[in-house]
């Protein structure tokens, strides 16, 4: 089934301009992941990732990432655009969530950017936000898009979405 694009409201994106092959934009939004009262990243650096039907990926300084909550996890995969990745699980107060971020060490030569940076899934922490706009996780297991209500959809991951 062929999606509908939401029309985009004022002041809004539409994932459906996004492009494809995907590409990485530095941004200069506040992005902040919170946890357990620990603040474990805050940043006006990151770099958002945009594919078509997707809600951004915001990936990290690990400069702004707070030290010692990061540790290398288990497993990896292929992104087509990005190339090899990496998954990190992060500790806070003694707990530990498996595999809610990931990385490019040696990414394509278009997203050189991205060396050094991480990306997180929202869903796991208390709250992750873009500019003090609290996150809707992307649906589905595998994808880590960040919605914010400055973005219509609809977004891949949703039921249905599969053969988009």
């Amino acid at each position: 089934m062929r999606p509908v694009p939401e029309p985009a409201s004022p002041g809004q994106e539409s994932v459906w301009d996004y492009p494809r092959p995907a590409i990485a934009q530095p941004v200069s939004a506040r992005v902040v992941i919170e946890h357990r009262g620990t603040i474990v990243a805050d940043t006006r650096r990151s770099v958002r990732t945009l594919e078509t039907s997707h809600p951004p990926s915001y990936y990290i300084p690990r400069d702004d990432i707070a030290p010692d909550v990061l540790r290398q996890a288990g497993g990896g995969s292929i992104c087509e655009w990005k190339g090899s990745a990496v998954y990190w699980d992060v500790v806070v107060d003694g707990i530990t969530l498996p595999r809610v971020g990931w990385s490019y060490p040696s990414p394509t030569p278009d997203f050189q950017c991205l060396r050094d940076y991480v990306a997180f899934y929202a869903a796991p922490f208390d709250r992750c936000s873009v500019d003090g706009q609290t996150v809707i996780p992307q649906a589905g297991g595998f994808y880590g898009g960040w919605i914010t209500p400055d973005l219509a959809g609809p977004f891949k991951g949703e039921p249905g979405s599969m053969g988009w």
